[in-house]
Formats: C-alpha cells, sequence, structure tokens
C-alpha cells in the first residue's frame, strides 16, 4: 500500500501579503474615525497656528502623549501645510473689524520647521524640554492633559484638546447629587474638559444653583486649587474653602484627590469612562481615608530608615534644584545617609536593584511624584511626606492635610530654619569635650531606637549623626595636631568609612549582601603541598572549529 503525502507546510508569508499591514498590538486604543475639521478642532489648530507667527518660532517641537500618537502625523501635515503653504501662497487670515489685521508670517529663507516628540523621558504629563533641546526647538506644543508645573528653559503653548462630553448626562446627575440649590458647589474638571465648563455652569444658574463657582485653568500649583482659581471669599481666607463642595468631571490623579480632600468639605465624582457615564451617578470620594492611612503608613515604617534614595524624576520642572537641597539637608540633618539616583520611567525593576535603600523619595512633577508602592519593594514617598518621616514619634501630628506642590515644600523648609535660627540664638552652648571637660572621654555609640511597627530595636537608624559626634569629639578632645594620627578605637557598631566619610551602602555591602560579584561565591584555596607549584602558562588552540591552530602553527581539521 502506498502512502500518498500531503502538501508540505507552508513556513513564510506569501508574496502577495507583503504589502497588507499587520495587526501589531502596541497598546493604543484606536481612535473612531474622525473628519478632518473634527481633528483641526480638537486640536486647535487655528490658535497654534495664530500663537506660532505671532511669536515668529521657527523650529516647533510637538508633544503627544501615547493615546495621541494615531492623531500625530494628521496634526503634523496641518500645521505642515498652514505655516509653509505652497507655491508661495499665504492664506488670507479673518479678523474683526474693530482690530487691525495680523500681519502674516512672510516666508523667508528658514520656514518654520517641526518635530514630532513621541516617545517622553518622564511622565507624559510634564514638559519635555530634553527632548526637544535635542532638535533645537524654540518652543514646545503640549497635547494632551498636563500637570501645569512651570518650566526654565523654552516657551510651553498648551493644547489640551477638546474631547467629547455628554453635557446632559452631566447635568442630570449634578442636579440629582445636589438637591439644595443654594449650596456652595465649586464646578472643576480635568483640564482635557476645561472648555465645558462655563456653558454646563451657565446652564446650571439658569436651573435656579445661585452658589456656584466655575473654575478656570491657571499655571499655579501651589494654588488652594491646584492650577484654578478659587472664589474671592477663599482668597482672603483659604480656609474658606472647607465650606465648599466639590463636584469634579473626570477621575482625578491620586495626588490632586489627596490635595483636595483636606481643603474641601466633600468631593463628587462624574466619571467620563463609557462604563460608569450611562448610570449617571456621581461617586462620592470615600476612598481616599485609607489612601492617607496608607500613606502615613508607609512614612512611618520610613522613619527608621538609614539610607534613603533621591529619585530625581524631572529635569524640566523649576525649583527641582531647590528642592534636592533641601531635602539632602533634612536627611542629613536627621543623621541619615542618602543617595541620589537620576531616572527616567520608575519602575519596580530599576529601585530593587539597590537594595540597600530602605526609603525612595521621588522629587517630580506634582503629579507624578505621588506612587503608588504596592508594587515595589521599599516605600515611596514625596518631599512632603519625607519632613513627616523625619519627624520624631513625639513631635509628629499627623493633619490629614497633603501637599505635593514644590514651592509649599519650599516655604515649610523656610520656616522650619527661621524657627531652628530662633531656638538656637536663645539655647546656651554646648560642650562636647566631656562631662569634665578635659576632653578625655570617649564618643559612645547612639543608643538603639524602637521601631513600634517592626517590634525590634535598630541600632543603625541614624548612622550619619554617630560620624558628626565622633568628629566633634576629635576636634575637641585633641589639643594639637597630633590629634589627627593618633589611634581611635572604634566603637562597637560603628560602619565603615571611605575615605575618611561613613559610608552605610558599604557596610551593608559588607554586612548583609551574599552575592558581591561574578566569582564571589567561590571561594577556592590551592594546596602547594598536595598538586604541587602552579605551571606556567602555555598558548593553546585558537582559530574557529573548522580549523583549530596549535601553538606550533599546525592546523588541524
Amino acid at each position: 500500500m502506498v502512502e500518498t503525502t500531503g502538501p508540505p507546510p507552508v513556513l513564510s508569508t506569501p508574496a502577495t501579503h507583503l504589502l497588507e499591514p499587520e495587526n501589531v498590538l502596541t497598546g493604543i486604543r484606536p481612535h473612531p474615525s474622525r473628519s478632518l475639521e473634527q481633528i483641526c478642532i480638537q486640536y486647535e489648530i487655528d490658535r497654534t497656528i495664530a500663537e506660532i507667527k505671532q511669536a515668529k518660532w521657527s523650529r516647533i517641537a510637538l508633544q503627544f502623549p501615547d493615546s495621541m500618537l494615531p492623531d500625530a502625523p494628521t496634526v503634523f501635515e496641518q500645521l505642515s501645510q498652514r505655516l509653509n503653504p505652497p507655491s508661495g501662497k499665504i492664506p488670507i487670515e479673518a479678523h474683526d473689524d474693530d482690530q487691525p489685521p495680523r500681519a502674516p508670517m512672510t516666508q523667508g529663507s528658514n520656514p518654520p520647521r517641526l518635530f514630532i516628540l513621541a516617545d517622553t523621558s518622564y511622565g507624559a504629563c510634564c514638559v519635555d524640554e530634553i527632548a526637544a533641546e535635542h532638535v533645537n526647538a524654540d518652543v514646545v506644543i503640549h497635547y494632551g492633559r498636563a500637570c501645569l508645573s512651570p518650566t526654565v528653559r523654552l516657551p510651553v503653548v498648551h493644547v489640551f484638546t477638546k474631547p467629547p462630553l455628554a453635557i446632559d448626562s452631566v447635568i442630570k446627575t449634578f442636579k440629582s447629587t445636589y438637591e439644595d440649590h443654594n449650596q456652595a458647589i465649586i464646578l472643576m474638571s480635568d483640564v482635557t474638559f476645561a472648555s465645558h465648563l462655563n456653558h454646563i455652569g451657565t446652564i446650571l444658574q439658569a436651573d435656579g444653583y445661585s452658589s456656584i463657582f466655575v473654575t478656570n485653568v491657571i499655571h499655579d500649583p501651589a494654588s488652594p486649587l491646584p492650577n484654578r482659581t478659587v472664589p474671592q471669599s477663599v482668597n482672603a481666607n483659604p480656609e474658606r474653602l472647607q465650606l465648599w463642595q466639590l463636584f469634579h468631571i473626570s477621575s482625578p490623579p491620586d495626588s490632586l484627590l489627596l490635595t483636595l480632600s483636606s481643603r474641601v468639605s466633600s468631593i463628587h465624582i462624574y466619571p467620563t469612562d463609557t462604563a460608569n457615564t450611562i448610570q449617571g451617578t456621581a461617586v462620592l470620594a470615600t476612598s481616599v481615608a485609607v489612601a492617607l492611612r496608607r500613606r502615613y503608613a508607609l512614612l512611618t515604617s520610613a522613619s527608621r530608615t538609614p539610607i534613603f534614595g533621591i529619585l530625581i524624576n524631572t529635569l524640566s520642572v523649576k525649583n527641582y534644584l531647590d528642592v534636592l537641597e533641601k531635602v539632602r539637608c533634612s536627611i542629613s540633618g536627621a543623621g541619615k545617609k542618602s543617595y541620589t539616583f537620576v531616572v527616567g520611567k520608575i519602575n519596580a525593576a530599576k529601585l530593587a536593584n539597590f537594595s540597600e535603600i530602605g526609603a525612595w523619595v521621588v522629587i517630580g512633577c506634582w503629579e507624578s511624584s505621588l506612587i503608588d508602592s504596592k508594587d515595589f519593594w521599599k516605600p515611596i514617598l514625596t518631599p512632603f511626606e519625607l519632613k513627616l518621616a523625619l519627624t520624631g514619634d513625639e513631635e509628629r501630628i499627623w493633619t490629614g492635610e497633603w501637599k505635593s506642590d514644590f514651592q509649599s515644600v519650599l516655604e515649610d523648609a523656610q520656616k522650619d530654619v527661621t524657627t531652628t535660627t530662633d531656638v538656637k540664638s536663645d539655647a546656651p552652648e554646648t560642650d562636647f569635650r566631656g562631662l569634665d571637660g578635659d576632653g578625655d572621654s570617649e564618643p559612645e555609640s547612639a543608643p538603639p531606637e524602637f521601631d513600634l511597627r517592626a517590634g525590634r530595636y535598630i541600632s543603625q537608624s541614624r548612622p550619619m549623626r554617630t560620624q558628626s559626634t565622633a568628629k566633634d569629639f576629635n576636634t575637641y578632645g585633641s589639643g594639637s595636631p597630633k590629634g589627627h594620627t593618633a589611634l581611635l578605637r572604634r566603637a562597637k557598631g560603628d560602619l565603615i568609612t571611605i575615605g575618611g566619610n561613613v559610608s552605610p551602602g558599604a557596610d551593608f555591602l559588607q554586612v548583609n549582601r551574599t552575592w558581591k560579584g561574578l566569582g564571589s561565591d567561590l571561594e577556592m584555596e590551592y594546596d602547594i603541598s598536595k598538586y604541587g607549584a602552579i605551571a606556567a602558562l602555555e598558548e593553546g588552540r585558537s582559530g574557529i572549529a573548522r580549523g583549530y591552530v596549535n601553538s606550533q602553527s599546525t592546523a588541524r581539521s
């Protein structure tokens, strides 16, 4: 019996399929089909062109978040065509009769050039000045939602885009949430939906809501409502914001939610995703208390940490260097050690490489500084939370207030410096030369501190304070230049010093780490009496597997 064999399997793509697009999973949700006019309205093409012409910028960087990258080529094409019209034709712009027409941009030897910034160095909400400087850009046009943190190097044009919003559903939800028409309510939304607020506020005021305040977008993260205007009564007394309730359109980021939770009476959120919008109900922000308790637990667990890691997650936000200096001074003033790292996108794999770090402090924009630490090995704090963590258990007071902007952190640090200076000026001078004043006493190690959360003593929670005490003792107790070369006994529990400075990281490497590099786990000793003298090295074979070459230059196959 003869068996018939089938055709061979197809191991390659047929030639007819070479020009067909492949379905590549990029993690970007496909945008619904829209007309060219809708895209121009959403991305505010006319306003963007007007600002470019008015400022006469020649190199423009367009920064898109990942979700808007499918529209980037269309936006680029529309801007290019209107900034550089073909055949030297300059489009005529419409203008009011009461105002003189704006002078069009003349075509010179250097027409405007556009660059798309697709992969941001840090968060999508921040302006990527570093990538813009790589192309020598004069301005950055930032699309999508933004943290509105002040920048340093380049001017920025924010285009929040105008996504559609079911206004009828918003008004229906608002009325079902607030039945009292005299209730003081602040109407707020994400920056992407800010263009709809005035229309919604006008409708609600016409329906009898007389105490509604509609917010406007401003560039001030230190405002009582971050980056938003506040009522006139709140400007005079920020504590009066507690009398207002907040209706927020779209789910706010965690940092904004925690900031607002302690400043307004209550927060109701209207989610803009399809699943919850159909229900037509506002969600009361009840999870804020749980989030605040978690943040307090994280900073309490970091209070006994001897080593902190400082993560610089921005190079564009204004005053980030000042905050970095304040954070370093706060950590060193508490007798702890800090190491500084510059990172782009923060993830658990990067931070897990530094097991000696007990807690991290993020210096970024006011939104990205708050990172949920569930997926990370060690807690990640903000500069505001670090201040509470470094405060003693007897002095730490948790009021539920949460701050995120740099300006408030700098102001609080300046107040602390002023208070400390006043206290020191009234305090008597302290003699570090021992109880008898003769300098014969030896510096003692710092007593251990009891960690209430872990239920054990921590022996080296403030390693740098021990070093400072030893230096002060050496300075006051030597009495002569010979004291620098005198043999000092190392106290029990002292850390390793490198270049005269205490290094908790090196001490962790020596004491706690079991693997210290390739080959460190192999401890081999050569016994000369058993194996004889070590033979001299000889040249072996070389070449490739087809034909090795011995040391005698004879080829073997």
